[in-house]
């Protein structure tokens, strides 16, 4: 048997021709920037989260950057983010002309330590962007705490954590959020494209223009803004996606809950959830001090892994001029070197589920 990691044409098999014909409404509709098709979606993925305003844009990076912007972090300032994360994160400070400021993470969720957060703060720090990890929610109260006590700006990176909750609220509903609906997103689009989520009127009324050249009105443009808009086409296919949404999480928890019944005796370590948390379980990451080797056996079975991710930010050549050095983030450097994602996709059939939890225990 082969398990794919995930499999984006069967997780969307039965509602191809229902996403289709609605591109085809689109299509023929002779509108193809802005417009009523995204006005729709941001509506309908505002009311989801359960925030105030929804704000379409290009891709999640563009999210990230334009709510730090829409905050006014600019050349100079610090940004603390997590040192274990995707390097888009870190790129979109570094394109405020901000000095991403790397923390540890806490190591049975992965998520970033909220003690760590409050070591680092300096005069010259203004925002904290924890990520969501692998649909896990970070510890937000305390990080509140810290960012009330310090005045400083949140963004949160939910790139992973369509339809997480923290502490039965839905991420999204509390402060300003960036996503991102790459198309292998719990919510993905097919192409590029993400949105902020928002309670703030102040930070709603900057992004509008930002994403746009700056321009509310047409050809008028009050501030230096970019190009980075949601177009109707991804908006239509995210907005039949989303009705599914609720249902898809469902089926994630369900594998989930096999993988981790499964694998308790493994030896292996397996995903933490604390109390507070109900993960959307974008992805299932366990450890393995041999997961290369490991990874080999178990694709030579049949079960197809990724590794997310096997280079943390503070390494990549990116940032080479940053100082960092190697072990500087030794706790980072650890999970990059022994992270795995298993397959996990909404449609996997319990017989993939059970074969994976099979060759898993028997190649560990």
């Amino acid at each position: 048997m082969i398990v794919p990691f995930l499999d984006l044409l069967a997780a969307q098999s039965s509602i191809q021709e229902e996403i289709e014909s609605s591109l085809k409404i689109v299509a023929r509709s002779g509108n193809y920037i802005l417009g009523r098709e995204l006005e729709k979606f941001e509506t309908n993925f505002a009311n989801a989260v359960g925030s105030k305003q929804c704000h379409g844009v290009a891709n999640g990076l563009d999210a990230i950057y334009l709510a730090l912007k829409a905050a006014g972090i600019t050349e100079g300032d610090e940004v603390i983010v997590p040192a274990n994360t995707y390097i888009a994160t870190w790129l979109a400070v570094s394109r405020c002309g901000a000095i991403p400021v790397p923390v540890e993470p806490l190591e049975n969720t992965y998520n970033i330590d909220p003690q760590r957060v409050k070591d680092v703060v300096t005069d010259r720090t203004k925002a904290i962007i924890p990520v969501h990890l692998y649909g896990q929610p970070a510890d937000m109260d305390l990080l509140r705490i810290i960012a009330d006590r310090y005045e400083l700006f949140i963004v949160e990176d939910a790139a992973q954590a369509h339809g997480a909750k923290y502490k039965s609220k839905v991420i999204g509903s509390v402060g300003t959020v960036a996503w991102s609906f790459y198309p292998t997103k719990n919510l993905g689009a097919w192409g590029d494209a993400g949105a902020v989520t928002t309670n703030s009127s102040t930070i709603s009324r900057e992004i509008i223009p930002l994403r746009n050249y700056g321009s509310v009105v047409k050809y008028e443009n009050d501030i230096k803004g970019i190009n980075s808009r949601l177009d109707p086409m991804q908006a239509a296919i995210l907005n039949i996606k989303l009705k599914h949404l609720k249902t898809w999480t469902q089926n994630r928890k369900n594998v989930a809950k096999q993988y981790s019944d499964g694998l308790k005796n493994s030896g292996l370590i397996t995903p933490y959830v604390p109390s507070w948390a109900d993960p959307a379980w974008h992805l299932y990451v366990i450890r393995h001090p041999e997961r290369k080797e490991f990874q080999k056996r178990l694709h030579k079975a049949g079960v197809n892994t990724v590794i997310h991710y096997p280079i943390p930010p503070h390494l990549q050549k990116a940032y080479a001029g940053a100082n960092f050095v190697k072990g500087q983030f030794p706790l980072s450097e650890k999970l990059a070197n022994e992270v795995l994602s298993l397959p996990m996709c909404p449609a996997q059939s319990d017989v993939q589920t059970n074969y994976v939890i099979e060759a898993v225990n028997k190649l560990v």
